[in-house]
């Protein structure tokens, strides 16, 4: 085992400038020893031992993020790893683990006291080391967020952009192999004769029916009992077609008058055959208007996506419609709310001027506090989430509330909390609501929860004007 020393203690590019006497004084206050591979010296929920101070060796830091082991850090001969001076942690939040054979040197933690007091050029230099950790862990943090975030991004939209994407692929095939059956029906209709005013008169006819304002769409029984009617009508008038015609008159809003109308222009031997083409003319225009709006819908995603990550804007401070983002995140997690069955009210304020703020970081505010509140209604197989905007003076107020079980009294002090999560392995990492805290903290602003009976809000509060 190789001598501590201060000489040993300089080699360390964190104690370099500090007093032989004081690294000396560190060396009589700590324990030498070598540890063998593979042993734990930190888990999650533990007191953290003391400040190690790597020898020979190493050591890796890891935690458990997405059901997976992950690595956050390691710490090679020269590095200092455990608790340093004015950390918060008294418990270790991830593992750490000897690789090889490794000599430690470990200063115990109730020692730190008496060094702050006492060492002041040593008390500094590992202080900068905490700094140091604190900025590369911050940066970390942020990049898994991002990359969390986007990972339930990736998830909405492959959910939302499935159902376009199939119904565009599904009325482009039944389009073309309609389209294909057009030569039958031209020869049916090119031998019906009819005078020009009569052929004016039904398409004026059948224009003013397609041209009325939107119908609200029929419900069951009210369907059934129209297509009835419009059935009778067809056979009163001896007209044939293709089993879809009652369906698709009664879906184009046409009434049984509507039908006779149009007959009393048409000589009866061509009734079938008329009324085979108007078939046709609405199934091509049904399925037209089904890929019009599945590719609106996916227009639609991708602009919601675009705004959502802000990519085409500058990250710092802007002015900017709050609903806007928050909207869009509601958008991006649409197939959460149809798989929980979860009814949204929306309480927005519309007078509310554009706040200044980093849109883009907010987004992730939202995404979060919803995600959190969709996942703790789950187990009720149903809920309402209501998100409601307000003015306070000059302040903004986003409260997120939801009808899930609530967070019990013994962890609601612990829940912004960095890794700590209740959710099962895999689900969540425990940084969602540190992240979101952070973020409100970095707008000047505040985040806070209110329990009432059946109710969870999650309340954010920021200046207007950033």
């Amino acid at each position: 085992m190789t001598p501590c020393t201060p000489a040993l203690l300089k080699t360390f590019d964190a104690l370099k400038e500090v007093p032989e006497d004081q690294l000396q004084w560190l060396i009589d206050q700590s324990y030498c020893r070598m540890v063998p591979d593979g042993e734990l010296l930190a888990e999650p929920g533990k007191a953290i031992a003391g400040t190690h101070f790597v020898i020979t060796g190493m050591l890796r830091v890891y935690m458990p993020i997405g059901g997976v082991k992950r690595e956050i850090g390691s710490f090679a001969p020269g590095d200092i790893s455990g608790y340093l001076p004015f950390s918060r942690a008294k418990m270790a939040s991830g593992y750490a683990v000897t690789v090889g054979e490794s000599q430690l040197m470990t200063f115990p933690v109730d020692k730190i006291q008496e060094m702050i007091r006492t060492q002041f050029e040593l008390t500094q230099a590992l202080v900068h080391v905490m700094t140091n950790r604190v900025r590369s862990f911050t940066a970390l943090q942020q990049q898994n967020e991002k990359m969390l975030a986007l990972g339930k991004l990736s998830a909405g939209l492959a959910h939302e952009l499935n159902n376009p994407a199939s119904a565009i692929v599904r009325d482009s095939d039944s389009l073309l192999k309609h389209l294909k059956l057009q030569p039958e029906d031209f020869k049916r209709v090119i031998s019906i004769q009819m005078s020009g005013q009569q052929v004016d008169a039904v398409c004026d006819d059948l224009f003013r029916i397609l041209d009325r304002p939107e119908q609200p769409e029929l419900g069951l029984r009210e369907r059934t009992k129209k297509e009835g009617e419009m059935e009778d009508m067809l056979d009163e008038l001896g007209i044939s077609g293709p089993g879809e015609l009652v369906e698709n008159l009664v879906g184009f809003a046409f009434e049984p008058e509507d039908v006779r109308d149009l007959s009393n222009h048409i000589p009866k031997t061509f009734l079938s055959a008329v009324f085979g083409w108007i078939n046709n003319l609405l199934v091509t225009e049904r399925m037209v208007e089904d890929i019009s709006e599945s590719s609106k819908r996916i227009a639609d995603l991708v602009a919601s996506v675009k705004t959502y990550t802000h990519m085409d804007q500058a990250q710092d401070k802007q002015y900017a419609d709050i609903h806007i983002g928050i909207w869009n995140t509601v958008k991006m997690l649409g197939y959460k709310f149809k798989k929980g069955n979860i009814t949204l009210v929306k309480e927005f304020d519309k007078t509310l001027p554009p706040v200044k703020a980093m849109i883009g970081e907010l987004n992730q505010v939202w995404t979060n506090l919803i995600d959190n509140a969709l996942d703790a209604m789950e187990p009720n197989g149903k809920g309402t989430l209501t998100i409601r905007t307000e003015r306070d003076r000059e302040f903004v107020q986003v409260s997120i509330i939801d009808d899930g079980p609530g967070i019990p009294e013994e962890i609601r002090s612990r829940i912004f909390d960095p890794f700590f999560t209740t959710k099962e392995l895999g689900k969540g990492t425990g940084m969602g609501l540190e992240t979101v805290q952070r973020i409100v903290n970095q707008h000047r602003g505040s985040i806070k929860v209110q329990l009432a009976q059946g109710h969870t809000a999650f309340i954010v509060c920021f200046p207007i004007n950033g």
